[in-house]
């Protein structure tokens, strides 16, 4: 028998009291239920481990044993594992109080609501718009009412005869799964309905607006209620939107912040001054301090993105980037050769704050 600790398969310290040996049971369970996870072998044996944890772990008597003498304890002692009854979903419904459906359901063909991705441009989605949407969603054959048999015709599923479950024992534990034949409904097609070749539904477009709230990103979803797949009772599910929105070609994106990069030439870096920047709305004064450094923000507070959640509006950022000129003429040299001994620096001199760092650095190495 394979050997794994009882309490990290519950991620629980050992001091656990029965409450939380309890509600940790349940959150496991929960999350790796076959139904949960079909044909996901992986999630089955851990399922398997969650349940014998826990049939250990919430008796106090088996408890005290594994926690003395591990495994082997509980075997001498004669408890061992052939003492569990029933199933391992008799365990979770007495657990759960029969309220999570243990029990395979009838699928259909289809799923009931429908996804699609929608391409957005970057002023489209910080502003909201309205956008034609086309669909293709699935709706019940009228043949075959859903079922892909031949006049509805079916016949019981001889894999599983009939409980849409099928069963397997694996050493002192028995283990259901949903019917691989059936997909649960315990029923097999006679004979494919002609018309739909047996799929159970047919495909048909649908072209109509929606309208696209101002601030939404890359991955958020729209709920379009009723305007998914159309089931055999008549009931329809309903569409989701999964946002896609590309890049702009000036603004970079940050949830609701905006940040925007403005060149500015390197004579303001002494001068200062104010300069004129596009916005998402209207145009901004920017005071460019002397002194400014590169890559220096500026925050506009307010002046970003419209919260779809909130209604709060992000900032705004302006991003510094320093430019100098890539060549000058001889009249500008002359006239930067002349603002320089203006501040007391002779040409291809060190300023104050270099004088002596030579000789400093050549001392080094001595």
């Amino acid at each position: 028998m394979e050997e794994f600790d009882y309490y990290e398969i519950l991620e629980i310290s050992r001091n656990a009291d029965g409450n939380e040996v309890k509600k940790a049971y349940r959150k496991m369970a929960l999350k790796y239920h076959p139904d949960r996870n079909p044909n996901d072998k992986e999630a089955e044996e851990k399922f398997k481990k969650i349940n014998e944890a826990y049939q250990i772990l919430s008796d106090k008597e088996k408890r005290q044993i594994y926690d003395t003498y591990g495994k082997k304890g509980l075997e001498s002692s004669g408890f061992g594992f052939s003492d569990m009854e029933g199933s391992i979903f008799d365990i979770f419904n007495s657990v759960f109080g029969g309220g999570f459906n243990t029990r395979p359901q009838r699928q259909d063909k289809y799923p009931r609501d429908l996804g699609v991705e929608l391409q957005l441009s970057f002023n489209e989605a910080i502003f909201g718009c309205k956008k034609e949407i086309e669909i293709l969603y699935k709706k019940a054959c009228s043949s075959c009412k859903g079922s892909g048999a031949k006049n509805g015709k079916t016949t019981t599923c001889n894999a599983c005869k009939g409980s849409g479950r099928e069963t397997f024992s694996q050493g002192f534990m028995t283990f259901a799964q949903t019917c691989s034949k059936c997909r649960g409904s315990g029923e097999m097609i006679a004979e494919k309905c002609e018309k739909c070749n047996g799929k159970g539904y047919q495909e048909e477009s649908e072209k109509f607006e929606v309208n696209i709230p101002e601030g939404v990103d890359s991955h958020n979803q729209i709920r379009v209620a009723k305007r998914g797949n159309i089931m055999p009772d008549g009931s329809r599910g309903d569409l989701y939107l999964e946002i896609s929105v590309e890049e702009d070609e000036h603004f970079i994106r940050h949830h609701n912040d905006v940040y925007l990069e403005v060149p500015i030439f390197f004579t303001l870096v002494m001068l200062g001054g104010v300069i004129k920047i596009p916005a998402l709305t209207k145009e901004l004064e920017l005071k460019i301090p002397i002194g400014v450094k590169d890559k220096q923000q500026f925050i506009f507070h307010g002046e970003g993105i419209k919260s779809v959640n909130s209604g709060r509006k992000g900032n705004f950022i302006v991003v510094v980037n320093i430019t100098y000129p890539t060549k000058i003429d001889e009249k500008q040299k002359e006239m930067l050769q002349s603002l320089h001994q203006s501040f007391g620096y002779k040409e291809s001199t060190p300023i104050n704050c270099l004088e002596g760092l030579v000789e400093k650095v050549k001392n080094w190495f001595k």
